[in-house]
């Protein structure tokens, strides 16, 4: 429902009007495709005009008709809880990454120590969602920069990646967002992003492939300029993590 309390999703033939003109086989390759519309998250204009209360509210009534639907009992005590745990766990956890409120910071500090070298944050860890069936994608992020006079805390680079993963996505949409950001935070084009990671709208349905993973990649400025800048950060990736 819309705030107003007009319905948002169906006309009299149940169908919601943007899948009038696709048939289920479209609908299908579109998403095994992973078609990206754009760089941008597409968000409607009133995304945020209600509150995470009420969309809490909202989706656990349509995540209820969803089961119910299916055929499960929601009197049961193991599901009962289960429509308003989804829809809490979509506002505030695994999409809360759509409300640009809640963008991490990232806190600029003076280069003092004249580091000019490349500065590697590989092996970040990346859950997100695949935007065609909304089930998890599962992987590490790697990033770079080369500093231009300033630099950023190094948690900060974790925090703007999983920001843009916790959103419905496509890799290749999520590696350019972080990568410009990046670029605009760190006010330098010299960014590297490299996403490695498993789709389990491969591996758990379609042609599940359970082996596969996809790699997406980002270089600017002396990443894509220079043969020896880009092989040294894709060696850095490519050695072992220390440990503890």
């Amino acid at each position: 429902m819309k705030p107003n309390g007009t319905s948002l999703n169906t006309r009299s033939n149940g169908h919601h009007p943007a899948y009038d003109v696709l048939s289920d086989l479209t609908i299908d390759e579109m998403g095994d495709d992973h078609v990206a519309s754009a760089v941008e998250t597409p968000l409607r204009a009133d995304a945020f005009e209600i509150s995470d209360d009420t969309k809490i509210e909202l989706i656990e009534d349509h995540f209820r008709e969803i089961l119910t639907i299916l055929g499960l009992d929601l009197t049961d005590d193991s599901l009962k809880g289960t429509p308003h745990r989804v829809a809490k766990m979509y506002v505030k956890e695994i999409f809360s990454g759509l409300n640009p409120a809640k963008k991490p910071k990232a806190t600029l500090f003076e280069n003092k120590y004249q580091y000019n070298e490349m500065l590697v944050e590989k092996g970040i860890t990346v859950h997100s969602h695949c935007e065609h069936h909304l089930v998890p994608i599962i992987g590490r992020a790697h990033v770079a920069y080369i500093s231009s006079g300033k630099v950023i805390g190094l948690s900060k680079l974790n925090r703007l990646v999983q920001y843009f993963a916790k959103r419905p996505q496509v890799q290749e949409r999520l590696t350019e967002q972080i990568a410009n950001e990046l670029k605009t935070v760190l006010q330098t084009e010299d960014v590297a992003v490299i996403i490695d990671a498993r789709h389990l709208c491969v591996s758990m349905r379609g042609v599940q492939d359970v082996n596969s993973s996809t790699v997406t990649a980002h270089y600017g400025g002396k990443f894509k300029e220079d043969e020896a800048t880009r092989q040294e950060f894709l060696r850095h990736v490519s050695e072992p993590t220390a440990s503890l």
